[in-house]
C-alpha cells in the first residue's frame, strides 16, 4: 500500500485529473473535455458548477477506483485564471464564471479604474498595468451592468478557491492568484491593497491569503460523499494553471522560463526579486515570496481549430503534414492572431486578425503555416520584452498539448532563434498540482522536482533570415490596420447588441 495524491487542472478546454505515488510515478490519470460560452464578442464564461465542481467530482469517481488499495493524502487542483467567480452566502454562483484575460469585456473599466489611480501609481503598487487579464476592472462591470446579481455577492472565487470552497467550506484565495487581481493586491506587500479592494469589491469580504503549495483544509463529509475522496484528506490551496503547469515542468531557477502551447500561449518567467515592467505582468510565484513575471497571447491553439473547422475539419495530422511542406514565409502570408483581440504586447481589446498577402494559389496548408507563424511571431515580441525588462531567459521549457507535434515548437524555435527543452511527462498543471499536494503535505521536501527532459528542439539558423523578414512584417502589419479593425470591432459590438445571445 502506497502514499498517493491527487491533482486536477481545470483548463480553457478540459479538465485532466492524475493519481501519482510519492516520487511522480503515475499511476491513474482521466480527461473530461468541456467548453465555454461566448454570449457575445468580447465575453467568455464557464457555469462554474457544471463545469470546473463536475469535472472534478467525475475525475475523481473515474480515478479513485483505480487506486483503491492505495492511501490518498493530500489533494490540489488549479485552474484558468484568473476568472471571477461570485457567489451568494451559501457559496452559489450567482451568474457564471468570467475567464481571464480572453475575456474582454470590461475595456471601458479598465480605462476608469486606471484614471482614478494613475497608470504609474497602478503599475507601482500592482506589478503590472491594468488589462482584460485583470479581475477588479470585471468585478465593476458585473456591478455597473448587472446590479441584480452583484446585491447578491458574498465572496468572490478564482476556478481552483471556488472548489477548495466547495471541498473545505474553506474561503481562501492562493497569493499567486490574488496577484492576478489587480488592482487589490499590492505586489511588494504580498498582501491585499485594502484600500483599492474595499473600493472595487464594495464591502464584499476578501478571502484570506495562501500560498499554492499550502493546506488550507480538509475534504468536509458531503464533498466526499460526491467525489469519493476521504473525509479529511488534506487540501492545498492550488493556484492558475500555467504556474501549475511550470512547476510541473520544472520551471523554477531563476531566468527559465516556460512557453505554454494551450488554447492560448502563456509565459511564466522566474525572477530572482521583484522587476516590473510596463508590457508584463509581474506576479507571486509558486513558493512562498517568490515572483514570477508573465505574458500571455489571446489566441493560440483555439486559432489552429479555427483554420481546422474553416477548411471542411481536416485531421490535425494531415493539415501539420501539409504544413510541413510549405516553405517558411507561406509563400508570401502573414497573420496576426489577434482573432479574439490581444494581450501581450499590444494589450488591445478590439485587435481583430488580419491576413495579409492572400492569393488564389494559397491552400488551407499555407493558411495553417501562416497561423503558427503568427503564433510564433507573437511569442518572439514577448520574448524580446523579457530580454530588455529582466534577465533574459536562461532555459526554455515547452509544454501543452501543442508540442506534441514537431512543426510547432520548431517554427517558434525559428523564428526566435532559442533552443527549448521538452518536458518527459507531459501531462502538464495536473501533475504539478500532484507535487504540490507532495510537497505540501510532507510527504516530499519542499525542493523536490519530478521533472525530466525528454527532447531538445534546436532553431535551424538557415531559416533566420526569411524570419527575420517575416517578423518584420508582422510588426508593421498592427498599427497599419489598427485602426480599420477597430472600426470593424464596434461594428461587430453593435451588432451584438441588436441580436439575442447564443445559447451556450
Amino acid at each position: 500500500m502506497a502514499d498517493v495524491v491527487v491533482g486536477i487542472d481545470m483548463g480553457t478546454g478540459s479538465s485532466k485529473g492524475v493519481v501519482t505515488t510519492a516520487d511522480g510515478r503515475v499511476l491513474a490519470s482521466a480527461t473530461r473535455a468541456h467548453g465555454v460560452s461566448m454570449p457575445r464578442p468580447g465575453h467568455v464564461e464557464v457555469d462554474a458548477v457544471e463545469v470546473w465542481w463536475g469535472d472534478v467530482v467525475a475525475l475523481c469517481r473515474e480515478l479513485l477506483p483505480q487506486v483503491e488499495e492505495h492511501v490518498v493524502r493530500g489533494v490540489c487542483v488549479s485552474g484558468v485564471g484568473p476568472s471571477l467567480v461570485l457567489t451568494d452566502g451559501d457559496g452559489e454562483p450567482v451568474r457564471p464564471a468570467i475567464l481571464y484575460g480572453i475575456d474582454m469585456r470590461a475595456h471601458e473599466e479598465i480605462e476608469e479604474l486606471t484614471a482614478r489611480y494613475g497608470a504609474d501609481e497602478v503599475l507601482r503598487r500592482c506589478g503590472k498595468a491594468l488589462s482584460s487579464q485583470a479581475v477588479g476592472p470585471k468585478v465593476l462591470w458585473v456591478r455597473r451592468h448587472e446590479p441584480e446579481a452583484w446585491a447578491r455577492v458574498r465572496r468572490w472565487y478564482g476556478s481552483n478557491s471556488f472548489v477548495v470552497g466547495r471541498l473545505t467550506g474553506e474561503y481562501v484565495q492562493d497569493h499567486h492568484t490574488a496577484s492576478q487581481c489587480d488592482p487589490l493586491y499590492d505586489i511588494a506587500a504580498q498582501d491585499w491593497n485594502a484600500d483599492w479592494a474595499e473600493d472595487v469589491v464594495a464591502g464584499v469580504p476578501l478571502p484570506r491569503l495562501a500560498w499554492p503549495g499550502e493546506v488550507v483544509g480538509h475534504v468536509l463529509a458531503g464533498a466526499a460523499e460526491e467525489t469519493g475522496l476521504p473525509e479529511g484528506t488534506p487540501v492545498c490551496a492550488g493556484t492558475v494553471d500555467a504556474w501549475a503547469e511550470a512547476h510541473s515542468a520544472g520551471v523554477g531557477a531563476t531566468g527559465d522560463l516556460m512557453l505554454m502551447y494551450g488554447s492560448t500561449m502563456f509565459f511564466v518567467q522566474v525572477l530572482d526579486g521583484l522587476e516590473v515592467h510596463p508590457q508584463l505582468w509581474t506576479t507571486s510565484g509558486v513558493h512562498a515570496g517568490s515572483y514570477t513575471m508573465a505574458a500571455g497571447m489571446a489566441t493560440s491553439g483555439i486559432l489552429t481549430s479555427w483554420v481546422r473547422d474553416l477548411t471542411g475539419g481536416a485531421d490535425f495530422a494531415d493539415l501539420v503534414a501539409e504544413a510541413s511542406r510549405v516553405p517558411p514565409g507561406a509563400d508570401g502570408l502573414v497573420l496576426l492572431p489577434y482573432f479574439a483581440g490581444e494581450r501581450t504586447p499590444v494589450f488591445d481589446p478590439r485587435a481583430r486578425g488580419v491576413v495579409a498577402g492572400l492569393t488564389l494559389s494559397h491552400t488551407r496548408a499555407h493558411l495553417f503555416r501562416a497561423a503558427y507563424e503568427g503564433i510564433a511571431c507573437g511569442v518572439r515580441q514577448v520574448i524580446d520584452l523579457l530580454d530588455a525588462s529582466a534577465a533574459p531567459p536562461r532555459r526554455l521549457v515547452a509544454v501543452g498539448g501543442g508540442t506534441q507535434g514537431d512543426l510547432w515548437t520548431q517554427i517558434v524555435s525559428d523564428v526566435t532563434g532559442l533552443p527549448q527543452d521538452l518536458p518527459e511527462q507531459g501531462i502538464g498543471a495536473s501533475y504539478g498540482d500532484a507535487l504540490l499536494a507532495a510537497t505540501g503535505t510532507g510527504l516530499v521536501p519542499p525542493d523536490t522536482q519530478w521533472a525530466r527532459v525528454a527532447r531538445t528542439v534546436e532553431p535551424d539558423p538557415a531559416r533566420r533570415e526569411v524570419y527575420d523578414g517575416l517578423l518584420q512584417s508582422y510588426a508593421e502589419l498592427y498599427p497599419a490596420t489598427r485602426t480599420i479593425v477597430h472600426r470593424m470591432a464596434r461594428l461587430q459590438e453593435e451588432g451584438a447588441g441588436r441580436q439575442d445571445p447564443p445559447v451556450a
